[in-house]
């Protein structure tokens, strides 16, 4: 399992990627990911395929376990890969598919050593850091970089890897030294570092200052990498004499000095980077001037321009169980807005804590709970994304009661759909103890239940994963019209529990009806509410496969629903088939 993979071509095909490593310094949190995604859009506008890798240095074998508040969003991949939420950046700025392997933590790195030493393979050694584990890092990189990421046959011109942590980090060590030795058994002519740091301002001066770069930079050429570029996050344009500064005690040519100040979207950050031509550097430190044309970045700029002149505005309702970390629901919020920009409209996200709901917190903190009903009223839809746990259950029934007899565009993801399904059993089924048998085991009606081939004693990769069929029971539902009336559709999927099956014609005969289910019939995996203008849940995760210019197609009909544009959306096209097969 934890094995890299075995590369595409041999060892011609390693040779001919070439690597940029985007580290950080000073702090957390700079945007490295974002960093790394907007090099892969620039490199890709030159005529270069790209491949992403990312390392994260915790001893986890992957994100599959951690909690949102830990990390952020798992996200996962087609291949059932529960990765660092920066993949899914990769995936939505470059248009590639990666792979459980484009992610690689130390606890896989580990795993696949231990595992090599007890069959033997070491014979005899001592095993040791240097050169066993670096060497495994080293190998892993090379393995995974030569799989094509874009439909393709042959492995892509440039692997961009980003380094999780900050430079300094124990963790990391080891990652430092397999890509310091990679950079010197390569040449300077396959591999370019860019060191992505902090130029910031202190209050009281109001100067930007150098010093935490130079010591970051410092740091890291003590450790055996020189940067060749430096990207530098600042609230405001770095002005002249501190690029200078920069080049002086970092060794970086000033036109090698990247500033990444803040923008109104993301979406410009690679037009930055084309502004300041980081692109010509980066290809010149390659070597691929006679294989790269100019940057054509004419959609990725309208694309940005448009989103900064949208006037008009949509409010959802977003009541989840992880709303203190927006980063949790990342995935979301991006689909959200990709959908919401191919309406012409900026997303508005009412972040609702769903415990707030709850009829308890009106006595115990009642101006919250005034709040959130008050938010979640005012609302255009509402959406309830995928969560694990009962806390907040109470809340997203109360929501999703609320959406149904108000008429309000409803769109419920994994949890959100068994939401639903929970909701009409207890409030028009008249089964007033259903539940999930993830909620309660002893439920006398369990209308959500635990799926019998999920392991009951392992957390990890154990669930059911990655891009799996849905076939539409009824081919002119709503859900169909949406993704283009195709047969089915594949989706990524990530859940333990599944639509009690002895329920369903109950259910459908009180209006809730199971549109699409698996190859097998049995398991449902959409639902919709009759009589209603957009009352949508999904078992599946369509937020993994938006991407800016191929919005998911549930996402685009709960925006059109809340601006009362469907009928508009399905009489006048063919829906958004971004990801039917």
């Amino acid at each position: 399992m934890s094995s890299p993979p075995a590369p595409v071509t041999g060892e011609e095909a390693r040779a001919a990627t070439k690597y940029v490593l985007i580290t950080g310094g000073v702090v957390s949190g700079l945007g490295k990911g974002v960093t790394a995604s907007s090099v892969g859009v620039v490199l890709k506008a030159c005529d270069l395929r790209v491949t992403c890798i990312k390392i994260d240095p915790y001893l986890n074998t992957d994100a599959g376990t951690m909690s949102p508040f830990e990390h952020g969003e798992v996200f996962v991949l087609d291949d059932g890969g529960e990765v660092d939420l920066d993949l899914g950046n990769y995936e939505r700025f470059i248009d590639v598919t990666l792979t459980r392997d484009n992610n690689i933590t130390t606890g896989k790195i580990y795993q696949s050593v231990i595992e090599k030493e007890r069959r033997g393979d070491y014979l005899g050694k001592t095993v040791q850091v240097v050169p066993h584990v670096t060497d495994e890092i080293k190998q892993w990189i090379q393995s995974v970089s030569s799989v094509p990421v874009d439909g393709q046959t042959h492995p892509a011109d440039v692997c961009v890897i980003e380094l999780g942590g900050t430079v300094g980090d124990i963790e990391s060590m080891p990652f430092i030294e397999a890509l310091r030795q990679l950079s010197f058994s390569l040449g300077k002519e396959n591999f370019c570092l860019i060191h992505v740091s902090l130029v910031p301002v202190l209050g009281v001066v109001g100067e930007q200052k150098t010093k935490p770069t130079q010591h970051s930079v410092r740091e890291l050429r003590a450790l055996g990498l020189t940067p060749d570029l430096l990207a530098c996050r600042s609230a405001q344009p770095l002005i002249g004499s501190v690029k200078e500064k920069l080049s002086q005690f970092c060794h970086v040519p000033v036109e090698n000095i990247l500033n990444i100040h803040d923008v109104p979207n993301l979406w410009h950050v690679p037009l930055i980077l084309r502004n300041q031509k980081a692109h010509e550097a980066i290809i010149r430190q390659l070597n691929l001037v006679g294989s790269s044309g100019p940057p054509d970045l004419r959609d990725w700029t309208q694309m940005a321009e448009s989103f900064d002149n949208l006037k008009n505005s949509v409010t959802i309702a977003l009541v989840g169980k992880y709303t203190n970390l927006t980063d949790s629901y990342l995935s979301v919020v991006k689909a959200v807005l990709h959908a919401s920009v191919a309406c012409s409209l900026k997303p508005s996200i009412q972040w609702i804590a769903a415990s707030d709901l709850e009829d308890e917190t009106a006595t115990t903190a009642p101006d919250a709970h005034a709040k959130a009903w008050e938010t979640l009223k005012g609302s255009s839809c509402i959406l309830i994304p995928g969560g694990f746990g009962d806390r907040g259950i109470s809340g997203m029934i109360l929501a999703a009661k609320y959406a149904r007899e108000n008429k309000v565009p409803y769109l419920g993801i994994c949890l959100g759909m068994q939401i639903s399904v929970i909701e009409m059993s207890r409030h028009v089924l008249g089964l007033g103890d259903a539940d999930s048998e993830e909620f309660n085991k002893d439920a006398p009606n369990c209308v959500v239940m635990y799926m019998p081939e999920v392991s009951k004693t392992h957390m990890g990769n154990t669930m059911r994963l990655g891009c799996r069929r849905t076939f539409f029971r009824k081919p002119d539902c709503l859900t169909s019209k949406l993704y283009g009336s195709p047969p089915h559709v594949d989706e990524r999927h990530r859940h333990r529990y599944e639509v009690n099956p002895s329920f369903v014609p109950m259910l459908e005969n009180a209006g809730l009806h199971f549109v699409g289910c698996d190859e097998s019939g049995k398991r449902m995996e959409i639902v919709e509410l009759q009589d209603h203008p957009f009352y949508v849940g999904v078992q599946f995760h369509p937020e993994f496969k938006s991407r800016p210019r191929r919005p998911s197609p549930p996402f685009t009909g709960l925006i059109k629903a809340a601006t009362k544009q469907l009928g508009t959306l399905l009489n006048s096209s063919n829906g958004y088939n971004g990801a039917s097969e």
